[in-house]
């Protein structure tokens, strides 16, 4: 059997040492390296070319989404297996459409997670069975109306928003990437039939999303 070499990124210390000592105890992995946050992560993927890397997703030192982009971007011959705690269609989608090869939860069994880097190495689709149902029902699901209604993480950007936060101090205080800030303000738009987010503000006002009508000029 043929060695799989990895990169752990997770911004947790005792996650990091935990996966490095379970991956220790089989001989058919090797752990090249370990990284704290997306921007370290792109580096060392690309100078120690490991065949997986193991992504978690909400990270200080740059997020996930944001890294699986850019090491695509950049031609990296790795696989990316999201390993998260986060299934919500807000997580899930983004790392899926930045280029991950699987995502998996860190609730996974061990022979779980070593049967799935084993398939992320070969180049196959990894999904836990939440994910994959949650994958499902967002592809079944119709597009949202321009009604408005907008979920409680669409409620929250915009209530930043209006505070004046740019879509990187947004991503900082929700721990998500820019990338998916971006993708929340596009449906945010789309919902409530405005194009910019000044129009956004100012519509979420009107209509009560903000905390109430705002009062006339």
């Amino acid at each position: 059997m043929t060695e799989i070499t990895l990169l752990l990124v997770d911004d947790h210390p005792v996650v990091r040492d935990g996966l490095r000592g379970m991956f220790a105890a089989d001989p058919g992995f090797t752990v090249l390296g370990e990284a704290s946050g997306g921007v370290e992560a792109v580096d060392l993927a690309l100078r120690l070319d490991p065949d997986v890397v193991l992504m978690d997703l909400r990270m200080p030192q740059g997020g996930g989404v944001d890294a699986i982009a850019e090491l695509a971007r950049r031609g990296a011959r790795c696989r990316v297996l999201v390993l998260t705690t986060y299934d919500t269609e807000t997580d899930t989608l983004p790392a899926i459409e930045a280029g991950a090869t699987g995502y998996l939860l860190k609730d996974a069994p061990r022979d779980e997670l070593f049967a799935a880097v084993r398939a992320a190495a070969a180049g196959r689709t990894v999904l836990s069975p939440a994910v994959a149902s949650r994958l499902v029902s967002a592809v079944r699901a119709p597009a949202a109306p321009a009604d408005g209604v907008l979920s409680a993480r669409e409620r929250e950007i915009l209530a930043l928003v209006a505070r004046g936060a740019s879509n990187r101090a947004v991503a900082a205080e929700l721990f998500i990437s820019e990338t998916t800030v971006k993708t929340h303000l596009t449906h945010i738009y789309d919902k409530l039939g405005v194009r910019d987010r000044a129009a956004a503000v100012a519509t979420g006002y009107d209509q009560g999303i903000l905390g109430g009508p705002r009062a006339p000029a």
